[in-house]
């Protein structure tokens, strides 16, 4: 009968990305949540205006929510303009907030957004299960990295 197609990165409008998470914490795992917005909130995504940085997610009353992120009020929006940082509700299954968050209460373990994007028209948030790295971890990641570069440049010359 019908086959069930895959969904590939391909069809994301990545709006904005949390680079810092990926240097600051070690992602354990991810899930994908719808993101509720205002008409403007909309709009100014749209036009890729959005910082995440120091933006976190909450288990607040069995529901989840996105905290601290900043989507700049939209220019031509008019007097009933939304507030740029207001606490935003995170679309998620009861099962997968339940498994998810389960987690995320473990000690050291918190929720951080990756990125904002569109699919299929809707706003979705990425949201990640991390753990906070120490120094020590992030230099040896930044090393890490760094002879992978090595490694691709000197390869690639050859090949």
């Amino acid at each position: 009968m019908g086959k069930k197609t895959e969904k590939k990165d391909e069809d994301r409008t990545v709006v904005a990305r949390n680079r810092k998470a990926l240097h600051e914490y070690e992602i354990i795992d991810t899930l994908e949540a719808g993101l509720v917005l205002v008409g403007t909130e909309v709009k100014s995504l749209r036009n890729g205006h959005t910082v995440l940085d120091g933006a976190y997610a909450k288990l607040e009353g069995g529901e989840l929510w996105l905290v601290n992120a900043e989507i700049p009020e939209y220019e031509q929006g008019n007097r009933l303009n939304h507030k740029p940082k207001r606490t935003r509700k995170l679309l998620v299954h009861r099962a997968e907030i339940d498994k998810f968050c389960g987690k995320a209460t473990d000690k050291g373990m918190t929720l951080v957004p990756l990125q904002i994007y569109f699919r299929e028209g809707r706003a979705k948030v990425e949201i990640a299960v991390a753990r906070g790295k120490q120094l020590h971890d992030k230099r040896a990641s930044a090393k890490k990295a760094d002879a992978l570069k090595e490694i691709r440049r000197a390869t690639g010359r050859r090949g």
